[in-house]
């Protein structure tokens, strides 16, 4: 399960750094990030990014775990057309009534159709499970995505407007956030 890279597959970018007050590199998620359904908040977490490169004019944010028993993943939260002089979110931004994502974001509907974050729901008998929080550096100030695509159309055109990207990992299985 752990030997698949969602990333590795992709053209190689620059890497830059992504901090968070709420959760630690590897290591297990906190409550209030896991699903309301799992015991949780659905808060997504405070995410804070440094040197990515200069000519960066936006920033596009993902989460996403590799080891849903889906075959494609499940992705918990996508956001694109983050303004480059904004280099972080708060907890909370994915809500969609939090009013803390800056003017001009678009939210996409996650794998549940919700235009906000969800929080880990690992089933049952499915094992550890990774989420990828990541934080895309842009070269163009928007992305004319459709606000009702999949967060995989929007990993799409990431592709081939992806300057450099800061990914910071957790973890998560059943029961985790009791």
């Amino acid at each position: 399960m752990f030997d698949y890279d969602p990333y590795a597959q992709l053209d190689e970018v620059p890497e830059f750094t992504v901090e968070s007050d709420d959760l630690d590199p590897d290591l297990p998620l906190k409550a209030p990030q896991y699903s309301s359904d799992a015991g949780g908040s659905d808060v997504s977490p405070h995410l804070d990014w440094s040197e990515f490169p200069p000519e960066t004019k936006s920033f596009a944010v993902t989460a996403f775990d590799p080891d849903a028993p889906t075959g494609s993943g499940f992705w918990h939260w996508a956001v694109f057309n983050i303004p480059a002089e904004v280099t972080s979110l708060p907890s909370g931004a994915g809500s969609p009534d939090s009013g803390m994502l800056p003017s001009g974001a678009v939210t996409l509907p996650n794998e549940l159709r919700e235009p906000s974050f969800t929080g880990a729901a690992p089933p049952e008998g499915t094992g550890v499970h990774r989420y990828y929080f990541v934080v895309h550096a842009v070269d163009v100030p928007s992305l004319d995505v459709d606000t009702q695509s999949t967060p995989a159309v929007l990993g799409f055109n990431l592709h081939f407007h992806t300057l450099a990207r800061g990914i910071l990992k957790g973890v998560g299985e059943f029961g985790g956030a009791a």
